[in-house]
């Protein structure tokens, strides 16, 4: 049913409600309806005369939860689901509980309730239990999982571009391009796609996809992630230092967005800002060494060949192969924070495999991305 006819359907059934307005079942069937045309006020209206008519009604809890995660209140919803599961144990209920509990934080309860008769009957939950297990960090699962859905889900938009993130991100380049291709306009689709060609050396082509991604969906920290990445690709450290600082803000609590966000500061020339997101990263999580290092290279060029000394100790044994503990090693010998600074562009978009990806890139991807 198209806009049109949704919202044909909502004046009819407004029309039945004025003529019957104790009438629950119309009441439910407008509710619906206004949801369905994003008519969010109205069909809060209708829910609340639904409450006072038949709060305990299935009809009245299940347009309320829907209501409630348009809303954002996922606590609200899931409780209302939960309730609703007492007598229909059905998919879509599942799913919908199992959204809300992820979206409230409770990752471990949401997958639970997306068994395999739910994500055989609905792509959008085989697209949750993938995202999950991504986010979870159990690459292999997630990946065995992709393939044995898609026979079944893979014409579907959004569960093809939930694949093409992961399979990005396990560096199957040839499944990351089918699924990006499936998943056709879907902002997780552009954003592999145009991780794809900027990992091709194209910032141009990427740009283009990030920014419809973006377009599509203001909140996509993927997206204003490599943005920034094409956009450092192209030498314009200010723009990629604000995009790769939207992105981060997003994320909320992803290393690696907020190391690149402190690299792309420290190519522009802005000191500060870059130690406060290299600080802010180290305090998600210290045992990071790309954390340290890179506060290393900042003491260094201020001169605190101490500090650098000690960051630097810190950062090699977390990880001897660290770049910027290297880096910083290297200024330690060295006198010239502007070379520092160039050398540092460069090393940043030099591809460091054979998938193209970069320095800058791999630090964006440290950690798998969250739920949002």
């Amino acid at each position: 049913m198209n806009d049109n006819d949704n919202s044909a359907k909502l004046d009819a059934l407004l029309g039945f409600v004025e003529s019957d307005p104790d009438n629950q079942f119309l009441l439910a069937d407008a509710a619906q309806a206004a949801l369905d045309c994003r008519e969010d006020e109205m069909a809060a209206q209708l829910v609340a005369r639904l409450v006072d008519l038949a709060p305990d009604a299935f009809s009245t809890i299940y347009c309320g939860a829907m209501l409630a995660m348009r809303s954002r209140d996922f606590a609200y919803a899931a409780d209302g689901f939960a309730r609703l599961m007492q007598s229909d144990d059905s998919p879509a209920l599942r799913f919908n509980r199992s959204w809300s509990l992820a979206m409230i934080g409770d990752k471990d309860s949401a997958a639970q309730l997306l068994d395999d008769a739910t994500v055989a009957a609905l792509p959008a939950a085989a697209m949750l239990r993938l995202q999950l297990m991504h986010e979870a960090g159990d690459f292999n699962g997630a990946v065995d999982f992709a393939k044995a859905m898609l026979p079944t889900h893979g014409e579907n938009a959004g569960f093809a571009a939930a694949v093409s993130v992961l399979a990005l991100d396990v560096e199957d380049l040839e499944l990351a391009r089918e699924c990006a291709v499936r998943g056709g306009r879907h902002p997780d689709a552009l954003a592999t796609c145009a991780m794809l060609a900027l990992w091709e050396s194209n910032p141009e082509g990427a740009m283009a996809d990030f920014d419809a991604a973006i377009a599509i969906r203001q909140h996509h920290p993927r997206a204003w992630i490599g943005r920034g990445l094409a956009r450092l690709a192209r030498h314009d450290s200010e723009g990629a230092a604000a995009d790769l600082d939207h992105g981060a803000a997003q994320f909320g609590d992803h290393i690696g967005s907020w190391l690149a966000a402190g690299w792309a500061h420290f190519t522009a020339g802005h000191n500060d800002e870059s130690r406060e997101r290299f600080e802010r990263a180290l305090r998600i999580d210290d045992n990071f060494a790309e954390s340290h290092g890179s506060l290393a290279v900042l003491d260094a060029i201020a001169g605190d060949s101490k500090a650098a000394r000690r960051r630097v100790a810190i950062a090699m044994r977390l990880d001897r192969q660290c770049f910027s503990a290297t880096l910083a090693t290297t200024l330690l010998m060295h006198d010239d924070p502007e070379s520092a600074r160039m050398i540092v562009e460069q090393a940043l978009t030099a591809p460091i495999n054979k998938s193209g990806q970069t320095i800058a890139g791999y630090m964006a991807a440290m950690r798998p991305p969250t739920l949002h």
